[in-house]
């Protein structure tokens, strides 16, 4: 069995001319898809794997909601604040709980310590950018930096016609990875010296600052890719 994007079944469905949509005709043409594109086998998730996956999807949705009743608690009538209050101080309580199980997980795999330990040797990543990493990007290390890029969904799609020159854009790859990437790109570009060395050099060409920003995070991820690939700490690199 092989799990793959909903997005490009359709996509091959509306390329064969086939508008229309019900469980009779999605049957055939979903087996037409995998006999004529083969979209790559992968294993399934050990049970460690997908508790850690839980986990970590776990405590994004309490830091969302944890983000919400903060915003909430500024607009919020005086007599409504305390009990806004009171769920904010159980939130953070509760963050910080999945934060240490999460910690916990990690450190109980010698592999996931491993990376663990690379990964956290480089300055800009934190525990939460680690453990997002080993969970949701099982091939850091294993891909090329093309590859791994595209996968992230940090890499440039060209936007071409003709000698039309389009605007290149980032587009797809796993959306849970580009926030938390993007915030420890932000700490490298002020802490990490190459990184930082990196945006300056674009700065000075005039890019744009989320064009700088994105270019950053590539680069930053190809870097945390290659130190996995070779079993390299930060200052061994």
């Amino acid at each position: 069995m092989v799990v793959v994007n909903p997005r490009q079944v359709r996509a091959f469905a509306k390329a064969k001319g086939i508008l229309a949509k019900t469980d009779k005709i999605d049957a055939p043409v979903i087996a037409q898809f995998g006999e004529s594109i083969r979209p790559e086998i992968r294993p399934l998730k050990t049970e460690e794997a997908q508790q850690l996956e839980a986990l970590l999807s776990r405590r994004r949705q309490i830091l969302q909601m944890l983000t919400a009743e903060k915003n909430r608690l500024h607009t919020a009538p005086a007599w409504i604040r305390k009990d806004i209050q009171i769920h904010i101080h159980w939130l953070e309580k509760s963050l910080d709980k999945f934060t240490r199980d999460l910690d916990r997980l990690v450190k109980q795999s010698p592999i996931w310590r491993a990376k663990d330990k690379i990964l956290q040797s480089t300055t800009g990543v934190g525990p939460i950018l680690s453990v997002t990493l080993i969970s949701q990007l099982p091939e850091l290390g294993n891909l090329n930096r093309k590859k791994i890029a595209a996968l992230v969904g940090v890499a440039p799609l060209n936007r071409d016609s003709g000698k039309f020159r389009g605007r290149r854009t980032i587009w797809g790859g796993r959306s849970v990875i580009r926030p938390v990437l993007l915030m420890a790109t932000r700490v490298a570009i002020r802490f990490n010296p190459v990184i930082r060395a990196f945006y300056e050099r674009l700065e000075k060409a005039g890019k744009m600052r989320k064009v700088a920003e994105t270019a950053c995070m590539r680069k930053f991820l190809t870097i945390l890719n290659a130190m996995i690939k070779n079993q390299t700490c930060w200052r061994t690199v």
